[in-house]
């Protein structure tokens, strides 16, 4: 008699995506190290930056707002890449997957737990900068949590993405010079994009940070929601859109 695996479903199954979402959370629990790494260190970070800027507010107002976007984006890529990653390692990822569970289940089911906790790091990380640590916006707070959670959930997809093509979790975090840090110099946090050389200019417009940055920027400088802050939030929102797509078109069973 022979047997077959059963094949994965063709399209996203609501109870398998949250079933997966449940695992990691129950998963994430008994980690509090993992919990205090995405909670606790942005706001660590946005602490460790007021301070080093007390002698110049102005100073923290201008860049206090990008890295309060940046911040998230970089723990949940390293979380995220490192967790899954984890999973494929340890046997877990093949189990699941020989189940009736499909690539874009558990991609979901990843991104709706991750993205859960990205909204209680945004929120803490935003309220500590603008109603505790003084950050000086002209826009509305609720702006920049929005364009804060979008990079935290841009940075959980880009973790996804990542860990398909790691070996081990030294290597996943090799990724986080490669996949962040030209776009940290590139965003237009340290001089204005179009300052830069042409060609770097050229390269940061397709880079979703730079739009991420762009974003709160508007957000410091308008009152209103402005056309260019829409923009910027869907391209953001349609990056990680995207990445979460090739995530689960790349997803390995294992690790060879």
């Amino acid at each position: 008699m022979s047997t077959t695996a059963p094949a994965p479903a063709a399209a996203l199954n609501l109870s398998r995506t949250t079933a997966t979402a449940a695992r990691v959370l129950r998963q994430l629990r008994h980690d509090p190290r993992t919990i205090a790494l995405m909670i606790l260190v942005p706001c660590l970070m946005l602490v460790l930056l007021r301070y080093v800027f007390d002698g110049s507010p102005h100073t923290f107002d201008n860049i206090g707002a990008s890295l309060l976007g940046i911040f998230p984006l970089i723990t949940m890529f390293l979380v995220t890449s490192i967790a899954t990653l984890r999973e494929r390692t340890s046997g877990t990822l093949e189990r699941l997957l020989a189940m009736p569970l499909g690539k874009g289940d558990l991609i979901a089911g990843y991104a709706l737990a991750f993205g859960g906790l990205a909204i209680v790091q945004s929120a803490l990380a935003t309220g500590l900068a603008v109603w505790l640590l003084g950050l000086d916006v002209t826009g509305s707070p609720w702006l920049l949590l929005l364009v804060a959670l979008l990079d935290a959930l841009l940075g959980t997809a880009l973790g996804l993405f990542v860990s398909a093509f790691a070996a081990s979790e030294f290597q996943a975090v090799q990724f986080m010079p490669a996949v962040i840090f030209p776009q940290l110099l590139l965003c237009g946090l340290f001089t204005p994009r179009d300052q830069m050389h042409p060609v770097l200019e050229a390269i940061s417009d397709v880079l979703p940070m730079s739009y991420a940055v762009d974003g709160m920027n508007e957000v410091l400088r308008h009152t209103d929601m402005t056309a260019t802050f829409v923009r910027d939030a869907l391209i953001v929102a349609g990056c990680a859109l995207l990445v979460l797509g090739l995530g689960a078109a790349t997803l390995r069973r294992r690790t060879t």
